[in-house]
């Protein structure tokens, strides 16, 4: 058995429209390849913000999942999102089904934030939910969102959980990871990218679990913050996209029940 995936390194920003325009183009994309799964990055239909548009960033999300439905192609979405059953907000990875089943959602688990006492940052504006897998077809896939996935020592003001390890403990077989990471034109950015792509390679192999990895490529003349593209169980990178601006790939990952 196989699971072919998909991802978008596409410009998040706080437009709404134009983030919708993206992934819906990167669905036809992907639709086009034969693609199970799209990804996305973090909040790449809302804008990486909590102080998101509620009422557009929901109907955005109708447009998307409906536009997947009828591709036939299902996701791994980034957005932010306030649930209704609760009230809060989440940074979501929210998963469909190529029949636009909805499976649920992974909430950031490792919320970034300064290292003071009382930290602030994103930590402040965020709730959680417990960690989970999901149930795709005959396998199990599991969803990170960012720091999730290596904890950077300079903004975690929580431990380090491992969160790959607790998936695949959990039985994921894959791990969706989008991200939206912090970036700029100084050396200490060239030095938060060794580390995401170590991270992401090392982790892979302590975990045994193929990661499906994505970023925002704003600013577009700007290096990402971290690779995009699939890492095997070994550690080993099978498909890398450019790390600059927009960029698509696409991959088939064997997988069994």
């Amino acid at each position: 058995m196989s699971l072919r995936v998909a991802g978008i390194q596409m410009p998040v920003t706080l437009d709404i429209a134009a983030n919708r325009r993206y992934i819906e183009d990167a669905i036809r994309w992907a639709s086009s390849e034969s693609a199970d799964i799209l990804l996305t990055p973090e909040g790449s239909l809302s804008g990486y913000t909590h102080e998101f548009d509620v009422a557009a960033a929901r109907e955005a999300l109708t447009q998307v999942t409906a536009a997947a439905a009828r591709a036939r192609v299902g996701l791994a979405l980034g957005v932010c999102f306030v649930e209704a059953s609760d009230g809060k907000t989440y940074n979501q990875l929210r998963f469909y089904t190529a029949a636009g089943r909805y499976l649920g959602f992974h909430s950031k688990t490792l919320p970034t934030g300064s290292l003071s006492a009382q930290p602030v940052g994103e930590i402040q504006h965020y709730a959680i939910r417990p960690l989970r897998a999901f149930q795709w077809d005959d396998q199990s896939i599991g969803g990170l969102i960012c720091n999730d996935l290596w904890a950077n020592p300079t903004c975690t003001p929580m431990p380090d959980t491992r969160l790959t390890q607790r998936l695949a403990q959990m039985g994921a077989q894959v791990i969706f990871h989008a991200v939206n990471g912090g970036r700029g034109r100084s050396e200490w950015s060239d030095v938060n990218w060794q580390f995401h792509s170590s991270n992401l390679r090392m982790r892979a192999r302590a975990s045994g679990l193929w990661i499906v990895t994505v970023d925002s490529c704003e600013p577009v003349d700007i290096r990402c913050s971290a690779p995009s593209g699939v890492v095997d169980p070994d550690g080993n990178w099978r498909c890398q996209t450019r790390d600059t601006g927009v960029d698509r790939f696409v991959y088939t990952i064997p997988t069994h029940p």
